[in-house]
């Protein structure tokens, strides 16, 4: 009671020392420097999303800038001699225009006058389009607008050609039933232009945005010059009509631009649906990107697409997850050599008290020689000794408690033996008795129910005979094969009583038999018991070989024969098949049966089989599994008749597999002999 309470307060105050001396650097040192690398982490992030919505700023000046050169080139068209002299000449300046437009870049030019007057009026009216209401008005305006498919066919077949682009299916992407983007984002300018009678008009052109590879990569270029990106990442640009890419030089395969691939229903819903920018990492056909999206707007005011940049995060992540690696690299170099130095320091002043605690481990293991050997001048040595002399005590009185135990567990051995075997011998008699006490008791019964039934038996039978007299002869065979069978009922209830008695007093019923036919004596049975095995669907088989006679009387045999069948048709109350064989076989002389020939009856059900349990105990007295259905006594009597016949009774059955009963009796007369 005094050690224990010692080794704790020594456990306490080493695990306080020793956190006192490792907490700054086990706890707080790992802690200081994951708060940092965590702030540092974050602003990371934010440095990369300040990049990207720099590099979105760039390639939204360059779109601007070409809105604005369109017009500005337009304007100076419209104003040029060359225009004027062309005007003069052909009010309509067709010839000139169409010179002049795949000089400027334009995939289609037009003079559009008030009224609309050319079938370019028709297809692009001044009220439909604010770019050229505006110029028309006397203002140079453009804009990002989209055409559909019979507008670029009306402009010109080629531009609904190289707008249509077909739809690639992309994960997350919100789902849709289109196969094909038909449509066309078009660079849409329009100047304002003063004609000889001056009158005004307006000088319109548009550039197909689709398919337009020069354009991205010009702003690819802009955006991600050369080592403006770490090495492994790389820049990318996209213009979308709606969700679809149709300009990008996002590469689906090795060569292969992601044209046609949609952008995730999330990014879709905060930029189109809700005209906000997106400054986040994002999945970008097959890879993370830290993205930047911002929706283009059309001269309607309406968000028709979006404009993104980007560049591939894992990069960044790998330079991340390296420098964090560095971090803890470097924290476990400093644990590993600032520790061992705070242990050792540590241990100089533990080691007794460590001692004192594994000493007293060995002997709450039962060592009880263990010692701590550590006296010293100082206070530990000295309770040390203390400890060793209070030890060498406990193990002196714990060899006179063992000598103690051994000599009290040898007497309780002793008397717990002598009890056991009274135990046994009480249990034998008990069962015994018990047995004895059934079998007088069955005596008496028997002897007063054979009185009760006897009486009316004989009844039956004078009645039967005055019937039988009473009637003529043409009456009475009439009836013949009735009278024939209760006669034999009414024997074989007297048969029954006699065998009770038999099993309760056999001495007293002992008697030679005549030699039996086994087969005939089992198609009586069979006959006997045809309503149970009707009652109950049994396939009864029969291959009755044996051709011995047996010292056996019918009915006993007849009796084991019925009482077999009719509990094979309770086992198998839905139906099932039922064997039953003879044969001539030799005694087993190894069973004591001698060498004479015997005769064997096989009866072998497919029923459910018996559990071991139960099949130990089928032939005794009174046990029965069939609860009201039986009393117990019917193979206990079969086993008594078998036997009292010089025969035996065995029983195998397998769960799930059926139970087999074989009957061995000694043969009367060898197998061939008179019948």
């Amino acid at each position: 009671m005094i050690l224990r309470p010692f080794g704790i307060f020594a456990r306490s105050v080493r695990a306080r020392l020793l956190a006192i001396a490792l907490l700054p650097v086990l706890v707080l040192l790992p802690l200081f420097i994951g708060v940092i690398v965590l702030r540092w982490s974050d602003r990371l992030d934010e440095l990369l999303i300040v990049k990207v919505n720099s590099d979105l700023t760039i390639a939204d000046q360059y779109l601007g800038r070409l809105l604005e050169n369109a017009a500005e080139r337009l304007d100076a068209l419209g104003t040029s001699t060359e225009f004027a002299t062309a005007i003069a000449r052909d009010p309509s300046a067709q010839g000139f225009l169409a010179e002049r437009r795949e000089a400027l870049g334009f995939d289609f030019l037009f003079l559009a006058r008030p009224g609309g007057i050319s079938r370019f009026d028709a297809i692009l009216p001044a009220d439909d389009w604010p770019v050229i209401a505006a110029a028309l008005e006397g203002r140079a305006m453009s804009a990002v607008d989209l055409f559909d498919a019979g507008t670029l066919e009306a402009l010109s077949p080629d531009l609904a050609a190289r707008a249509a682009i077909p739809l690639v299916p992309t994960a997350a992407a919100r789902p849709t039933n289109r196969v094909q983007e038909d449509r066309g984002m078009m660079v849409h300018a329009a100047a304002p232009v003063t004609l000889a009678g001056g009158g005004r008009a307006a000088l319109v052109g548009g550039v197909l945005l689709n398919r337009n590879l020069g354009f991205i990569d010009t702003i690819n270029d802009l955006v991600y010059r050369e080592r403006s990106l770490p090495e492994g990442s790389r820049g990318t640009a996209t213009l979308f009509l709606g969700d679809v890419r149709v300009s990008t030089n996002v590469r689906l395969f090795e060569n292969v631009r992601a044209l046609g691939t949609r952008v995730s229903a999330a990014v879709s819903d905060r930029v189109l649906g809700a005209n906000e920018t997106w400054l986040d990492r994002a999945f970008v056909v097959n890879d993370w990107y830290v993205s930047a999206y911002e929706p283009i707007l059309d001269s309607h005011g309406e968000a028709v697409g979006m404009l993104y940049v980007g560049f591939l995060e894992a990069p960044f992540s790998a330079a991340r997850a390296n420098s964090l690696l560095a971090v803890a690299l470097s924290l476990l170099a400093v644990l590993a050599i600032t520790v061992p130095v705070f242990l050792r320091w540590a241990g100089r002043i533990f080691l007794p008290l460590e001692r004192m605690t594994q000493t007293m481990a060995r002997v709450e293991a039962g060592d009880l020689r263990a010692r701590i050997d550590a006296r010293g001048p100082d206070e530990i040595g000295q309770v040390a000794g203390h400890l060793d002399t209070l030890l060498d005590q406990v193990q002196e009185r714990d060899a006179k408690l063992r000598d103690w135990a051994a000599e009290l567990e040898r007497k309780v051995e002793d008397r717990t033996r002598d009890l056991r075997e009274a135990n046994d011998r009480l249990e034998q008699a008990t069962r015994q008795l018990v047995l004895s006490e059934k079998l007088a008791a069955v005596g008496e019964i028997t002897a007063s129910v054979a009185h009760e039934i006897n009486n009316p038996v004989a009844v039956i039978q004078g009645n039967l005979d005055v019937a039988r007299d009473s009637l003529d002869a043409n009456a009475a065979a009439a009836v013949k094969t009735e009278f024939d069978l209760i006669d034999a009922q009414v024997h074989r209830i007297s048969a029954m009583v006699s065998k009770l008695l038999q099993f309760a007093r056999p001495d007293d019923y002992a008697a030679s038999a005549p030699a039996l036919d086994t087969s005939e004596a089992i198609r009586e049975a069979l006959e006997l018991a045809r309503h149970q095995a009707e009652t109950h669907a049994l396939d009864i088989s029969t291959d009755l070989v044996a051709r011995a006679r047996v010292a056996m009387d019918r009915g006993e045999l007849t009796q084991v024969v019925i009482n077999l069948v009719v509990n094979a048709a309770h086992a198998m109350p839905q139906g099932g098949a039922l064997r039953i064989a003879t044969r001539d076989v030799q005694a087993d002389a190894q069973a004591g049966a001698g060498d004479g020939a015997e005769v064997e009856i096989e009866i072998a059900d497919d029923g459910p089989g018996m559990p071991p349990e139960v099949l130990a105990r089928i032939f005794d007295p009174f046990f029965t599994t069939k609860r009201s259905l039986g009393t117990g006594l019917g193979l206990s009597i079969s086993q008594t008749l078998v036997t009292h016949a010089g025969g035996t009774i065995l029983a195998q059955s397998t769960p799930g597999a059926g139970s087999r009963f074989t009957i061995r009796l000694p043969a009367a007369e060898p197998a061939g002999g008179p019948v």
